[in-house]
C-alpha cells in the first residue's frame, strides 16, 4: 500500500506518541481550570521574545542604560512597542500567576498527591516576582534606583548578617554599576532558566499527579470517555470534545492575550521617570507596585520584623498548606462547603495583600503620610 505524505507525517509512531489522539481530555481540563497555566506559558513566550529583541539595544551600564530606553522610544523603529509589550506582559504574568495560584487553592488542588507541585507553583510565583524586580531596575531611572535602595535598606536591617548580605547583593556599599550588572545577568540569564526549569517540573508533575490521583478526585483523563463505555447511548463518541477542540479554544485564548498586550502597548507607554540621580530623593520613594504591600508593612514597624520575618513566615506557611490540610474533601470543586474556613482565611489574606498595594500606590503621599483619595497632597 502506497503511503501518502499525510500518512508519513501523522501516522508514524513518533507523532502518535506525542499527540496521543486516543486519549480524550477530562471534563476537568475542559471546564474548570480557566486555562491560566497556558496563559502564563504564553506570556512567558512573549516576554522571552521581546526580551531578546530588547537585548540588542540595551546597554547594562549606569551611564548608558537610561539612554537605551530613550533610544527605544525615539530612535529605534517600533522600539517603544517592544518595550511596552515586555513591561505590560510582565505585569499581566504576575497577576495571572497569582490568579492561578489562588485558583488552585480555592479548588483544593494541592491535596495528595499534588502537595509538592503546590510548592513548585509557589516557587514559580516568587521567581516571577524577583524577575519583575530585577527588570524594574534596568531602565535606571529614579523609580528604579530608589526602589532598589528601599530593598537594600530592608536587607541591611537583618541582624548580624544584614550589612554583609546587602554588600553581597549590591556588589558594594551603594546602588551603582555592580547591582545593575548583577540585575541584568539575573534577569536575562539566571532567572529565565530557573523559571523554565520549574515550569518543566510543574507540567511533568501535573501529568504524573493526575495519573496517581485517579478518578476518586475527578474524572481520570486517561480513562475512556463515558460515551464509549458499554451500554452508552453514544457508542461512537460523537458528543466528545476532543483534543482538537481544546487546542482550538486554548489557542484562541493565546490570541486574545496577544491582542490585549498589543492593545495596551499601543495605548499606554511603559513608565519612565528622570534618569537616576542619587542626590535627588523622590518624595515619596516607592517600590514596584507588586512590592508595595511589603513597603507598606515596613512602614508599620521595624523593617526586619515587618519586611523580613512576616513575609518569610507567610511564605513558609503557604508552603506547608498542603501538608497541614491533608484531607480530600472538596478537591476539584470551587468553594466547597467543607472548606469554608480555609477559603475565608485565604480570601482575607488576598484582600490584605491587595489592600496594602492599593494603600501604598494611591494613599501614601510625601513622607509616606496617609491621605484619603479625596484629600490633596501638599505641593513639593
Amino acid at each position: 500500500m502506497k503511503s501518502t505524505l499525510k500518512d508519513i507525517l501523522f501516522e508514524n509512531p513518533i507523532w502518535k506518541s506525542i499527540v496521543r489522539e486516543d486519549i480524550r481530555p477530562s471534563e476537568w481540563l475542559k471546564t474548570k481550570t480557566l486555562g491560566l497555566g497556558l496563559i502564563n506559558v504564553f506570556l512567558f513566550v512573549i516576554l522571552t521574545l521581546t526580551g531578546i529583541l530588547l537585548m540588542f539595544y540595551y546597554v547594562p551600564d549606569t551611564g548608558k542604560a537610561y539612554q537605551s530606553m530613550k533610544d527605544l522610544e525615539y530612535v529605534i523603529s517600533f522600539g517603544m512597542i517592544i518595550r511596552n509589550m515586555h513591561r505590560w506582559a510582565a505585569y499581566l504574568m504576575i497577576i495571572s500567576v497569582f490568579l492561578h495560584f489562588s485558583r488552585v487553592f480555592y479548588m483544593a488542588e494541592y491535596h495528595k498527591p499534588r502537595q509538592f507541585n503546590w510548592v513548585i507553583g509557589l516557587m514559580m510565583l516568587l521567581c516571577v516576582l524577583i524577575m519583575g524586580n530585577t527588570g524594574y531596575l534596568l531602565p535606571w531611572d529614579q523609580k528604579s534606583y530608589w526602589g532598589m535602595t528601599i530593598l537594600s535598606n530592608v536587607i541591611s536591617s537583618i541582624p548580624v548578617i544584614g550589612g554583609k548580605l546587602k554588600y553581597l547583593v549590591l556588589g558594594g556599599t551603594e546602588v551603582g554599576q555592580n547591582i545593575l550588572t548583577r540585575a541584568f545577568d539575573m534577569h536575562v540569564k539566571v532567572l529565565p532558566l530557573v523559571l523554565g526549569f520549574l515550569m518543566g517540573i510543574h507540567f511533568w508533575r501535573i501529568r504524573k499527579d493526575d495519573i496517581l490521583a485517579g478518578s476518586f478526585l475527578h474524572e481520570n483523563p486517561t480513562a475512556p470517555a463515558a460515551e464509549n463505555r458499554p451500554g452508552s447511548d453514544d457508542p461512537q463518541g460523537q458528543n466528545d470534545i476532543g483534543w482538537s477542540d481544546i487546542i482550538t479554544r486554548e489557542s484562541s485564548k493565546c490570541l486574545l492575550i496577544l491582542a490585549i498586550v498589543m492593545g495596551i502597548s499601543l495605548l499606554l507607554n511603559a513608565p519612565l521617570e528622570e534618569v537616576a540621580t542619587p542626590s535627588v530623593t523622590p518624595n515619596p520613594a516607592k517600590a514596584p507596585w507588586f512590592f508595595l504591600d511589603l513597603q507598606e508593612l515596613i512602614s508599620w514597624g521595624p523593617p526586619f520584623w515587618f519586611g523580613i520575618v512576616v513575609p518569610s513566615v507567610v511564605v513558609l506557611f503557604l508552603m506547608l498548606v498542603p501538608y497541614l490540610d491533608r484531607g480530600q474533601m472538596g478537591t476539584g470543586q470551587w468553594f466547597h462547603p467543607s472548606r469554608r474556613i480555609q477559603n475565608i482565611l485565604f480570601t482575607a489574606f488576598v484582600t490584605i495583600i491587595i489592600g496594602l498595594i492599593i494603600i501604598g500606590k494611591f494613599m501614601r503621599g510625601p513622607g509616606w503620610v496617609f491621605y484619603w483619595p479625596w484629600q490633596s497632597w501638599p505641593s513639593p
